[in-house]
């Protein structure tokens, strides 16, 4: 398929919304409206102990204390996605990780956006010192390793639920 047309009809702080027109091998067009998203990091951060998570409101799903991984939207220019998820893990949840791995990249909706979260392993964890942006109501979570069921359980955030998963699946492994 080839995009023939885009238009942006709104520009906002996290997300814009084009209407795009697409032509198909058999000559057929379909006009879509597309939610562009600069993509996002999740981190799943853990020592001996503990998975490190964050409990927010998160509005637009009137949760007033959804349990989630630290995460972070990709939205600083030039900052590679690793960079990112370093600086969200000690502005979220204040450590700092000696080893990371890449788990997985997602979409998360792609029938309506273009948003891509990478989820992180992060471990070896250390204290790190960071600010939480201003904006953010964020608590932070030490959850008991022995407990990563129930947290799997609490949760109904779509990127923690896919980090949970995997790792619970990398530590049975």
């Amino acid at each position: 398929m080839e995009r023939i047309d885009s238009k942006a009809v709104y520009e906002g702080k996290i997300a814009t919304v084009r209407e795009e027109v697409f032509r198909y091998p058999d000559g057929s067009t379909a006009t879509r409206e597309v939610i562009g998203h600069p993509g996002a990091v999740a981190m799943v951060a853990h020592d001996d102990l503990h998975i490190y998570l964050v409990r927010q409101p998160r509005e637009a799903v009137g949760e007033e204390s959804l349990l989630e991984l630290p995460a972070g939207k990709l939205d600083v220019p030039s900052e590679s996605p690793l960079d990112c998820a370093k600086r969200e893990l000690a502005e979220e949840v204040g450590k700092r990780a000696s080893v990371w791995r890449e788990l997985k990249r997602f979409y998360t909706s792609p029938g309506f956006a273009d948003e891509v979260v990478i989820v992180y392993l992060a471990t070896d964890l250390d204290d790190a010192s960071a600010e939480a942006e201003e904006e953010e109501r964020l608590e932070i979570v030490a959850w008991p390793l022995a407990e990563l069921d129930s947290a799997i359980e609490e949760c109904h955030d779509a990127k923690s639920l896919v980090g949970l998963l995997l790792f619970r699946e990398h530590r049975r492994a």
